[in-house]
């Protein structure tokens, strides 16, 4: 039996251990947010938060995670107010919409280890997590607005 827990809440997986975490958040859990992309982690769609680190579900297997808490789009704040996601809303970022999941949680991570990061640091941290639309702009002063607080 594997333990996981999910957004706080303790979560028990007695089948495959090698199931994606993409596959067991989405389809076992019920949360939708988080994304399938490419499938090889190098899109970010799939972004989750791991023990304060941003890492790609859909090669991270549920015995990766085995007591280890795992955070979501839809656990980031409870009422979507985190910093990111605030910031998200008042600069108008998503065009499309379908990567700005894990743009966010990749984004809330960075703010977790550095609040405070320069332009660089924000690209740099962001440049795997693909963009279709080319929001990039957006997405940088977004994360640059959230780590003021917004």
């Amino acid at each position: 039996m594997i333990k996981v827990k999910i957004n706080g809440q303790e979560r028990n997986w007695d089948g495959d251990p090698d199931l994606p975490l993409l596959w067991f958040i989405r389809d076992e859990v019920g949360l939708t947010g988080t994304k399938f992309g490419c499938g090889q982690a190098l899109c970010g769609s799939c972004t989750v938060i791991v023990d304060k680190q941003a890492v790609r579900a859909c090669i991270t297997s549920v015995s990766d995670v085995s007591d280890r808490e795992v955070t979501t789009i839809e656990g980031l704040h409870p009422t979507g107010d985190h910093p990111v996601q605030k910031a998200w809303r008042q600069l108008n970022v998503p065009q499309c919409g379908f990567c700005q999941t894990g743009q966010i949680m990749q984004a809330a991570a960075l703010l977790m280890d550095n609040p405070k990061p320069s332009h660089d640091q924000i690209r740099e941290s962001l440049s795997g997590n693909i963009c279709r639309c080319g929001c990039y702009q957006r997405i940088e002063n977004a994360v640059h607005l959230a780590s003021t607080g917004v």
